[in-house]
């Protein structure tokens, strides 16, 4: 079976650095992956590279059978795959609804000829953006933020913002860069809730990198395991707590 995403024998180096030295993995669609090892095993170097913010020097990039490592960001968004930041990125002095309407794609009004002629087209989408925008702070639960300033939100309500945001895309697969880093306990299981649900609910596909991995294991189908650039292993939670290579290589204890 294809997957939605397929990177294989993915390259990059800096200064003659490997920091990924032919990785490959698959994340299936309507699937949860976690991409995990210690710091440095060249985790968010692929990441960049799968989503468009670095090119590989290497190999080949695929999302839905076509090729992405050569294409910019925002054509790898408008193709179906969104991420987000370890650090929450939000327009601090913008309301948290106008963070979330400011990411609709395809708004009519975004070309001075197109507002001037088409008045009322503008005035439709405006309102069909308004209303999905609302839609999705009711589904992270942020409604009662819509109107304060996105810069009064702590940082796990933030990244709250970030999910609310990329789904204005419409995504098929999302990329989350460690989405519990910084998470006070009380929004730790809603963002687990929300990406179970997405994924049931909306069939998105997800794939995480993640320090905390009583999250992984319990969110994850399949765990990648990264290690000096490469790819130790690719294999359930359970596999992978229980492999001598990983134990050694990152956990550090069979406990």
């Amino acid at each position: 079976m294809s997957a939605l995403l397929e990177a294989r024998d993915v390259c990059k180096s800096f200064g003659g650095v490997h920091a990924v030295h032919h990785a490959s993995l698959r994340v299936e669609a309507g699937s949860i992956t976690a991409l995990i090892g210690p710091n440095g095993a060249g985790k968010s170097t692929l990441f960049n590279c799968i989503s468009g913010f670095i090119r590989p020097d290497e190999g080949h990039i695929e999302l839905g059978g076509k090729r992405i490592d050569r294409s910019p960001p925002h054509k790898i968004l408008h193709a179906g795959l969104g991420r987000t930041f370890q650090t929450a990125r939000a327009f601090t002095r913008m309301t948290v609804l106008d963070n979330v309407r400011l990411a609709a794609p395809s708004h009519p009004g975004e070309q001075i000829p197109t507002l001037l002629t088409r008045v009322g087209a503008s005035r439709r989408r405006e309102r069909e953006v308004t209303e999905q925008a609302h839609e999705l702070l009711r589904l992270v639960r942020l409604d009662t933020h819509a109107d304060a300033l996105s810069g009064t939100l702590s940082g796990g309500q933030r990244k709250l913002l970030d999910l609310a945001r990329i789904l204005m895309a419409s995504p098929r697969l999302i990329l989350l860069d460690e989405p519990m880093a910084g998470v006070n306990p009380a929004l730790r299981e809603d963002i687990l809730v929300h990406i179970l649900d997405l994924r049931r609910e909306r069939g998105i596909a997800f794939l995480i990198v993640e320090h905390d991995l009583g999250f992984v294991m319990q969110a994850s189908d399949r765990v990648v395991v990264m290690n000096e650039g490469r790819v130790l292993m690719d294999g359930t939670p359970d596999e992978v707590r229980t492999d001598a290579r990983v134990i050694d290589a990152y956990l550090g204890t069979r406990a």
